[in-house]
């Protein structure tokens, strides 16, 4: 796979999914396995895995990566800040050169610890499958499936090595490529911060308007509406979180400074106020 000609098929790469959920990890679980590939990514919290006989330290947007027959439990580690945990679990897929439903890490077979880069990635795909589940939106199956494909396809990047770039690609369509995903990591990286599409465009050396235009070309949505997209994944994860924290607090953290503001948009996406939200994450324990 290392020669650079491995691609990937529709025989490799049409999976069945078969669920995914998000868990607050507050018990040790028990030593065991699954005839089904599963996928856990951790969300927020410090804590650790036992997996087939080894201990590893997770940490937010660590990845532990079970193949079917892989034994394995979490370890809580802290009471006050035990870990929230994304599971995905997934079947009927092969890849090259690998068993049957399974996907092996490079370097170490079960744990994966992510760049930047693809921690925002991964991170991004795991909310998304999340807030996908919570839906009864038509082709909900689906949607997840696209999700859960791409994740393995970041997967499969980590462990095979590209093939050398050829002649006569699209500059312009690359270039977009690249200045969008730019934008989207200074999004991510400075979401709390007070930021309009001047100074995104101040940032990337673009004028706004072309930036409004080739972002909405890419992801169907203009920066400022992905910008609220990640503010606002990020409170929830703050209102399921333990601890005493204020609403108008949430509010300053993800970037506002107005908590009416910051509650009217939060309901407009989600149909629940924050406070509402809280009550019924924390009832749900």
């Amino acid at each position: 796979m290392a020669d650079g000609r491995y691609d990937i098929t529709n025989y490799d790469l049409n999976p069945t999914m078969l669920f995914v959920s998000k868990k607050k990890m507050t018990r040790t679980s028990s030593y065991h396995s699954h005839d089904f590939a599963e996928i856990t990514y951790i969300l927020s919290g410090k804590g650790q895995y036992f997996v087939e006989g080894k201990v590893y330290d997770v940490q937010p947007g660590d990845l532990i990566m079970c193949s079917p027959g892989v034994k394995h439990h979490n370890i809580v580690t802290s009471e006050t800040e035990p870990t929230v945990e994304c599971f995905i679990g997934f079947t009927d897929f092969a890849f090259h050169d690998m068993p049957e439903n399974s996907i092996m890490l490079k370097g170490d077979p079960y744990v994966l610890r992510p760049s930047v880069e693809l921690k925002q990635q991964l991170s991004k795909l795991c909310y998304a499958m999340l807030a996908e589940n919570d839906t009864n939106q038509v082709g909900k199956y689906f949607m997840l499936k696209s999700h859960l494909i791409q994740i393995m396809l970041l997967l499969m990047r980590q462990i095979v090595e590209p093939e050398p770039t050829q002649e006569g690609c699209n500059f312009e369509s690359h270039y977009k490529n690249y200045a969008v995903n730019q934008i989207i990591n200074y999004l991510d990286e400075h979401c709390s911060e007070r930021i309009s599409l001047d100074r995104i465009a101040k940032n990337m050396y673009l004028s706004p308007v072309y930036i409004s235009k080739i972002f909405k070309e890419e992801t169907g949505e203009s920066p400022i509406n992905y910008l609220i997209k990640i503010r606002l994944e990020k409170a929830k994860v703050m209102l399921e979180a333990p601890g005493p924290v204020s609403i108008k607090k949430i509010a300053t953290s993800v970037g506002y400074d107005d908590a009416y503001h910051f509650s009217k948009l939060f309901k407009k996406y989600y149909s629940v106020s924050p406070l509402n939200y809280r009550k019924q994450a924390i009832g749900a324990e």
